[in-house]
């Protein structure tokens, strides 16, 4: 890690920027081979810290819990033994992906002679900004390296101990495989400015990914003069349709909303048919209840349930993160899908039925990166679709979208072969 006791901001940003630009030309040319061995080693190292990782991360905790950081901010910073093993885990799930540089993606030959491919190549140097996550690190990390990109990362104040533990780790896996620690950099400050800074680095971070709250994306979005995937807040809904299988529609509500509250995959909105909402919905808000959950409801829902709170117009364009839910009863299947494009935030949504044609339809015409018939929105994960980790679920249209893993993290060039062709 550079050291910021005797150079300014912009001379530390600039430096990382050189080395980020160096590591690339590297790293596009490097084996898969040498990248599965800088991962695995680095996944053997995060197991072989697990101590000074909880370390730094309780230290994270504390200073969190001073500040006043909510339930849900706290249980994304939290890094315990399982979370620990799922990032060394991830890293090693990543090694074993097939390496997307040099694929040929597709080859033909003109009239005149000249051989023409398309082959994958790394996008170059991404810049990930994130907040209180910091097995980011590790994910963000490995799939850079794997893509053949350099990553200057910039995690929250509240992670930046743990985030500093796990890049330590990542760096002793790229020594090993003799690749350049500064194929994965993290900016050694918590001054924000540094986030300003990375966002008009054109010429040296050619895409960044935000990964956080309202206002972190928000203000990316406003200030970024770099390319962005974006990775806006998960307002994501589950739909329980008149032709809904009971005992699922139950399992899946609770494991989408409560499985864990804090993750963009969480369902934030329940909307229930009206045909189904007398018998189906009093059982759900039961078990939501239960287990400790605030619904906030429709007249209808509120008629089914005398604990369920008056939902306000906001609620249906709100992120929780924490154990709330939105609910509402809606004529059918048209009004679910409105509802969803109207209030969604184009992430992740779900449909519960044994209705085929009804689901097709729903998968079909909401508006989503992800959309899911009969499964939790808690699936919404890199690592669930097979791409051992994600930087983030896109949420825009253009190059990615869904789950960023190694392949979205790359594009393709032409390569012309000739014998001498001269155009006429």
């Amino acid at each position: 890690m550079i050291s910021t006791s005797h150079i300014s901001l912009d001379e530390l940003m600039d430096e990382i920027g050189r080395n980020a630009r160096a590591a690339v030309r590297v790293l596009g040319q490097t084996p898969r081979a040498a990248k599965d061995t800088a991962l695995r080693a680095a996944a053997a190292a995060i197991r072989a810290g697990r101590e000074r990782i909880k370390e730094a991360n309780a230290r994270d905790l504390s200073a969190g819990q001073a500040k006043g950081l909510g339930r849900a901010m706290l249980d994304r910073l939290l890094l315990n033994d399982d979370r620990i093993q799922a990032m060394a885990s991830g890293l090693e799930a990543i090694a074993e992906l097939d390496d997307p540089i040099g694929i040929v993606l597709s080859q033909w030959t003109r009239p005149n002679g000249l051989s023409i491919s398309r082959v994958r190549v790394p996008l170059g140097v991404i810049g990930v900004i994130y907040e209180s996550r910091p097995n980011v690190t590790a994910d963000a990390g490995g799939l850079c390296l794997k893509s053949g990109n350099a990553a200057i990362l910039r995690g929250g104040s509240e992670s930046f101990h743990s985030s500093s533990a796990i890049l330590e780790c990542l760096a002793l896996g790229l020594n090993q495989a003799g690749l350049p620690q500064t194929a994965i950099q993290m900016i050694p400050t918590t001054d924000r400015a540094a986030v300003g800074r990375m966002l008009t680095m054109t010429g040296v971070i050619d895409v960044i990914v935000p990964r956080g709250g309202r206002s972190l994306v928000e203000r990316v979005l406003a200030e970024s003069r770099v390319p962005l995937f974006q990775h806006l807040e998960g307002i994501c809904h589950t739909y329980i349709h008149a032709g809904a299988d009971a005992a699922k529609a139950r399992a899946l509500v609770l494991n989408a909303k409560l499985r864990r509250t804090g993750i963009c995959g969480a369902t934030e909105t329940l909307l229930v048919d009206e045909a189904v909402a007398g018998t189906l919905l009093p059982p759900i808000l039961d078990d939501l209840i239960a287990a400790g959950c605030e619904v906030r409801g429709c007249e209808t829902t509120q008629a089914l349930d005398a604990r369920v709170v008056p939902a306000t117009a906001a609620d249906w364009d709100t992120e929780y993160l924490d154990a709330i839910l939105a609910v509402r009863v809606v004529p059918g299947l048209e009004a679910a899908i409105d509802h969803v494009n109207l209030h969604g935030s184009s992430h992740t949504d779900a449909i519960v039925t044994e209705d085929i044609a009804a689901a097709e339809r729903f998968m079909s015409e909401v508006d989503s990166a992800i959309t899911l018939h009969n499964a939790s929105t808690q699936f919404a994960d890199g690592g669930e679709f097979g791409m051992g980790a994600e930087i983030g679920i896109s949420t825009g249209k253009l190059h990615a979208r869904g789950p960023v893993g190694v392949e979205q993290l790359t594009s393709f060039k032409y390569k012309v072969r000739g014998s001498g062709q001269c155009r006429p």
